[in-house]
């Protein structure tokens, strides 16, 4: 089992393929989106690196939950209610949401998508 900062470092790797972006810039607190400028296109390519890098595979939706915000009990004026935060909770174990938790606007999601959260995912999936 690599150690976190190996997996920190292929992850790293990863994403500066992916997102064309330099090493440097590429830290652990760092958006995929707001930091590092991906796009829900990046994120399929981002997952297909991930599995062929670290020999793991993601099931669809696994690493970036899809239809949290489509459902209406899940949302009620532009924010996560109780049912959509412990939905995250759910599918997001890997993720921080100790901030999210104290604000949960649902334009913020894609905060929690940060290159620590990939490294944990990892290394819960070589783990397992």
């Amino acid at each position: 089992m690599p150690t976190n900062d190996e997996i920190y470092q292929k992850v790293q790797a990863t994403l500066v393929d992916a997102l064309g972006v330099e090493e440097e810039d590429i830290r652990h607190d760092a958006t995929l989106q707001g930091d590092l400028g991906a796009e829900s296109i990046d994120f399929l390519d981002i997952v297909f690196r991930l599995e062929r890098n670290f020999g793991i595979k993601i099931p669809r939706g696994e690493l970036f939950p899809e239809n949290v915000v489509s459902d209406p009990e899940m949302i009620k004026d532009g924010k996560l209610t109780t049912k959509g935060i412990d939905e995250l909770k759910t599918r997001m174990p890997y993720a921080d949401l100790s901030e999210f938790v104290d604000n949960p606007d649902v334009e913020k999601i894609g905060d929690l998508y940060t290159v620590d959260m990939l490294v944990h995912y990892v290394s819960g999936k070589l783990s397992a």
